[in-house]
């Protein structure tokens, strides 16, 4: 069974991954929704509406958020009348900016969020519907481990959907993908936020993803059932499913 690549943010030698990556997400916490928004051109929202339509045949009442964020993923998972929404992450200053968010909109009753570690959730066994991550899978220190914990809390039939950047394939989208990313993304990821290693990390953490078919395979190994993976966007990201 592969195992993910280990990038770090900041590359220091006695600090882990998820320390850096907790401290990453902080630093840029209050900038993030704007910076996300604004690099991906607001597609980030039609992936994030395609995905959660994954989740309809399932009809979750129970659904866990994971690497939530500010819950954007979780907020768009409302249209499934879920009643109870749980957005896990590592990093607290973004799950402060999205409690402020949760409250502004009168969505705290449903959507609770919570510090946690995806890698070793505080949850039972088969405790959730349905679960998904939003671009986090690649932050997780042991891809394994994360992979496998989200199985666990997830009830037998229950649904699991993962959105990824992935690398497009394909002209034009390729020759964009690689432009943007080299260049876009970190000029104005570094003026924006103020943390130059942050934007620098995402394309680095998506070059070492293993993503398509070996991301698929590392489900199916894992135990994940009727796994599908589905490219958006030309191939920018992919959503991949599988059934407990």
């Amino acid at each position: 069974m592969s195992e993910q690549k280990i990038v770090k943010p900041y590359g220091k030698e006695n600090s882990s991954k998820k320390d850096e990556v907790a401290e990453m997400f902080d630093n840029i916490s209050k900038r993030y929704d704007f910076l996300n928004h604004f690099l991906s051109l607001g597609i980030d929202k039609i992936w994030r509406r395609k995905a959660v339509n994954e989740l309809k045949e399932v009809a979750p009442k129970r659904i866990l958020d994971l690497a939530t964020g500010t819950g954007d993923f979780a907020i768009a998972s409302l249209r499934l009348q879920p009643l109870e929404i749980v957005g896990m992450d590592i990093s607290e200053g973004m799950l402060d900016v999205g409690r402020q968010k949760m409250k502004k909109r009168k969505f705290d009753s449903i959507i609770s969020m919570k510090y946690g570690d995806s890698e070793n959730l505080p949850f039972e066994d088969n405790y959730f519907d349905a679960l998904t991550v939003g671009f986090g899978v690649r932050n997780y220190e042991n891809l394994n481990k994360g992979l496998f914990e989200m199985l666990r809390v997830v009830r037998p039939g229950g649904k699991i959907v993962i959105l990824e950047f992935s690398k497009p394939k394909r002209f034009p989208v390729k020759q964009y993908y690689a432009f943007h990313s080299k260049y876009i993304i970190p000029f104005f990821g570094k003026r924006i936020s103020k943390d130059e290693k942050a934007y620098a990390y995402l394309p680095e953490s998506v070059a070492a993803f293993p993503e398509g078919e070996d991301f698929v395979n590392i489900l199916k190994d894992l135990g994940y059932q009727s796994v599908k993976s589905r490219l958006v966007s030309g191939g920018i990201a992919t959503i991949y499913s599988g059934i407990k």
